[in-house]
């Protein structure tokens, strides 16, 4: 079973402690992303995004040589949506793939900033807001994988969670417009 979160110690302990509920059941989105009351929220949010970015990695890994140049020359979730890609000095189309990996990159590279990230034990809430651009950048990995790659999302989800966990934790806290949301709740292990 699960550590109580009040044994937690050290900068990792948060990221340690949200791995071990992941492992501990998957399934269980509303229990993970629900921060304990001993923990700072901040924190919290912090850390899991950068689970979220650990795991999308995985996804990103098994959509290569399925999301191509050519199966996927625009990044687009349904015909309405196309995405320009933020990371370059101009926004820009990108492939898909390479959206992905150039809003990964970036993700990474903004937590893992020291200036606005400065401790992985006390996050001031002026950083916590540099994490809601990245969750709507992100979420449209996801999205795009539902819209254009359905069985191996389906796959991944029913494995993972992540899309579920994803998508609970930017409501949670508020991360994204309701309107923003545009995979089905069916498609997702929500409560």
């Amino acid at each position: 079973d699960v550590e109580d979160s009040q044994g937690m110690q050290g900068p990792l302990a948060v990221q340690e402690y949200i791995q071990e509920l992941i492992r501990s059941d998957p399934s269980n989105v509303k229990r993970i992303v629900e921060p304990p009351p001993d923990v700072d929220v901040n924190i919290w949010q912090y850390e899991h995004l950068r689970q979220f970015i650990l795991e999308l990695n995985l996804l990103v890994t098994q959509l290569k040589g399925i999301c191509t140049t050519h199966s996927c020359p625009k990044m687009k979730a349904t015909e309405d949506c196309l995405y320009l890609c933020a990371t370059h000095k101009n926004a820009q189309e990108c492939c898909a793939m390479d959206y992905m990996i150039h809003n990964l990159d970036q993700a990474t590279s903004m937590l893992q900033n020291t200036k606005i990230f400065g401790s992985r034990v006390s996050i001031p809430a002026s950083s916590v807001k540099q994490l809601v651009p990245i969750v709507r950048r992100l979420y449209r990995l996801f999205s795009h994988t539902f819209y254009h790659h359905r069985e191996l999302f389906e796959e991944f989800e029913n494995e993972m969670f992540l899309c579920s966990r994803f998508t609970e934790y930017a409501i949670r806290f508020d991360m994204m417009p309701a309107k923003q949301f545009i995979i089905p709740k069916e498609a997702l292990s929500l409560s």
